[in-house]
Parts: C-alpha cells; sequence; structure tokens
C-alpha cells in the first residue's frame, strides 16, 4: 500500500495544499519552506494509529494545537490532513480524513472537527455522530486509535502505523553518555539504533549485516568485517576492520566509525528492515558526491524488490541529476506571505518541457527553490 495523495489545511507552514504521490517521492525547497513538516504530516497519523500513542499525545508531542495550525489559517482554525491510499492495483483504494481544533473553553483539549474514512467511494465511518455529540468527551480520541472502533478500516491503521522515520544523528551513537536522560519516542534520530539491533532475530541480523557489509565496500573500501557484539557489560556495539590501519591495529567501533559510515550504516539497515513506507530526511548529509548520486539508483533497485514507499526530502544537486528521476516523483515547496505552495513538478507545463528536452529534475526544479535574494548573502554579514 502506498499513500497516493496528501492533502494539508492548516498544517504548519501549510496553508492548504492537495498533491498526488508516487511510490518515490523526493522534496526539494530552500531553508524553513516546510520540508521537514511535510514529513511531520505522514508521521502524526502514524503517531495517531501506533499503540500507545492517540491524538491527544500526538498533538502534545508536538507542542500542542496552537503549534501545529498555520499562522495564516485566520477564519478556518481546524487543522486538517487527508490521505488516500492505493492497495495495489487489484486492492481497494482508502480515504482517510481528519480535522481537529482545540476547545474554546474548559481544559482546552484538542478535539475532533471530524474523522471520516472511504472504502472506494463508500463511506464507512462520518464523525461526528449523534454519540459524539451526547458527549464531546468522544470528540478527544480518534476511530483510528481504538480497537473497538475500527474494526471496519483497521488495514488503514496498520499501515500507518508500519511508517518508518530515521535521521541517524552519528554522534548519538558514538557519544550516548553526553545524550542522558528520557529518549524521543519512536527513537528518530537513531539513539537507540544499536539497541534496534540488538532486537532482530540473530538470523536476520546476520545477513543484514553481511548485506551492509557488502555495499559499505563500494563506499568505503577500507571497511570489512562488519559484525555485531556485546562488551562484558551486555551494551551492543557495531564492529569492523579498516585494512588501511596498520597490520593488528585490532577491532574498531562505532566510535571510531566516520559519521558518513554510519549514517549509510543506518540507512541500509533501514532500507532492508521491512516495507512499509520509509521517510528519509536529507540523506545526503557527511556522504561523498558520489556515493549521493547512486541513492535513488538504490532506492529504486530496493523498491522493485520490496515494494515500499520512499519518501525524501534534500538538498542535493548530485542526488537530484540522477535522470531517473521523473517530474512526478518531484514535490517543490515554494514559502510566500501565506504559507508554503506544494506543487508536483510534472503539473507544470515549463518544466515538462524542460525535462523531456532531457534536463535532469536538478538542472530545472533546484534553481526554482533557491532563495531569491541568495546573491546578498556574501554581503550581507560584512
Amino acid at each position: 500500500m502506498i499513500i497516493s495523495r496528501l492533502s494539508l489545511k492548516n498544517w504548519r507552514n501549510f496553508r492548504s495544499i492537495d498533491i498526488d504521490l508516487t511510490d518515490r517521492v523526493f522534496i526539494v525547497g530552500p531553508n524553513a519552506s516546510g520540508k521537514s513538516n511535510l514529513l511531520d504530516a505522514v508521521r502524526f497519523l502514524r503517531d495517531i494509529a501506533k499503540p500507545g500513542g492517540g491524538l491527544q499525545q500526538a498533538i502534545v508531542q508536538r507542542g500542542g494545537v496552537s503549534k501545529i495550525r498555520c499562522l495564516a489559517a485566520r477564519k478556518e482554525p481546524a487543522v486538517e490532513i487527508t490521505v488516500e491510499l492505493k492497495n495495489g492495483t487489484d486492492g481497494p483504494t482508502w480515504r482517510y480524513s481528519i480535522g481537529f481544533t482545540q476547545q474554546v473553553r474548559g481544559y482546552r483539549q484538542p478535539v475532533l472537527r471530524y474523522e471520516r474514512v472511504w472504502r472506494e467511494e463508500q463511506q464507512i465511518l462520518d464523525r461526528p455522530t449523534p454519540e459524539d455529540t451526547a458527549d464531546v468527551i468522544r470528540l478527544t480520541q480518534t476511530s483510528l486509535e481504538q480497537i473497538n472502533a475500527n474494526s471496519e478500516f483497521r488495514e488503514i491503521s496498520r499501515f500507518l502505523d508500519s511508517i518508518r522515520y530515521l535521521h541517524l544523528v552519528p554522534q548519538l551513537l558514538k557519544h550516548p553518555e553526553a545524550f542522558k536522560g528520557p529518549g524521543l519516542a519512536e527513537d528518530p534520530f537513531g539513539k537507540n539504533f544499536l539497541e534496534l539491533v540488538a532486537r532482530t532475530p540473530e538470523n536476520t541480523r546476520r545477513s543484514r549485516l553481511r548485506k551492509i557489509e557488502d555495499a559499505l565496500r563500494a563506499a568505503v573500501p577500507q571497511l570489512i568485517n562488519l559484525s555485531y557484539v556485546k562488551d562484558e557489560t551486555g551494551i551492543p556495539h557495531l564492529e569492523a576492520t579498516y585494512t588501511h590501519w596498520r597490520p593488528g591495529a585490532g577491532l574498531q567501533r562505532e566510535d571510531q566509525f566516520s559519521d558518513g559510515t554510519l549514517r549509510l550504516i543506518g540507512l541500509f539497515w533501514t532500507l532492508l528492515d521491512g516495507d512499509a513506507p520509509l521517510l528519509l530526511e536529507e540523506p545526503e548529509l557527511s556522504l561523498h558526491t558520489a556515493v549521493v548520486k547512486k541513492l535513488p539508483a538504490l532506492f529504486y533497485r530496493m523498491q522493485r524488490k520490496r515494494k515500499r514507499q520512499i519518501f525524501v526530502s534534500t538538498h542535493s544537486w548530485e542526488m537530484l541529476q540522477d535522470r531517473g528521476i521523473g517530474g512526478e516523483e518531484l514535490v517543490m515547496l515554494e514559502p510566500n506571505n501565506e504559507g508554503t505552495i506544494a506543487t508536483v513538478a510534472s503539473k507544470s507545463a515549463d518544466i515538462r518541457k524542460l525535462l523531456s528536452a532531457g534536463l535532469s529534475v536538478a538542472e530545472v526544479a533546484l534553481p526554482r527553490t533557491a532563495p531569491p535574494d541568495i546573491e546578498q548573502l556574501t554581503l550581507n554579514l560584512e
């Protein structure tokens, strides 16, 4: 199953957007245009659907409705999200739509404005119901998060719960002692990545690490013998040998790996871990440009095997130079005074002409997303 359409109203940067999505989605735009916020709309639905989550917790984790609602909302205060889900060529098409706001008095809790579900063209949920109206506390929870209420569309809940996000921060692995305290739910920055590896069944773990080592030989040719171990206190580690070090120098652990190596290991592991939709935020960070150029082809090959949808936010010219990326796969963000506009590149006749003439999406799209006054950057700091 994939998210084939996403509509947002009053979500963070976005006053109103409605975009079609494909198996592979590349999101580009200037800094602070909303690339992370676009991905977070998908994560928000996942946070509602996951066990132990729900509407209230998902909103609290983001600072409340006031922090989520677009500043340009004005007369329409409700935040609204709609996703259309396609289940292959023969499976049903689902549509899930939610609108929520905040109570104007009392406990000021987030409450549903509406919640709706369609299977094909048949609507099977339409809230608020008369029972909701009689007991407004019911509107503090979605039907999506309730097992006794989502039986007719539990397929949606399971799909959204399966969505994966990982933006591995190497320093969290190298220096865990410097980041004490409770971690974030879902561990989006990889603080507990090694615990994830440890929880994986042994045969699966060995198979994945062997595949990752084979892939790393192309990107980090000096690294060999990647393995998983536990130290004397039971803490999990990754170990490897570097061929360019002196003979007998011994194994090195993850705190001695380069940032790029750790990011690649996290990326490869996540690509091998299931077939759920995957959200990747600037995967090019810390990587050599030659490696970055190969990422779109890698995503494509992994998708052919696992049939999973991949979202990628990026600033990378090298990544978007891949001629295999089509205009229908590129979402362009453009901020203005009324919020950010999101456009699928292939919807523009001008862009279609340039792409058909042989230009890459990097050559066509990135100049259009550059800040208009960027030439002043070298002058304004003097």
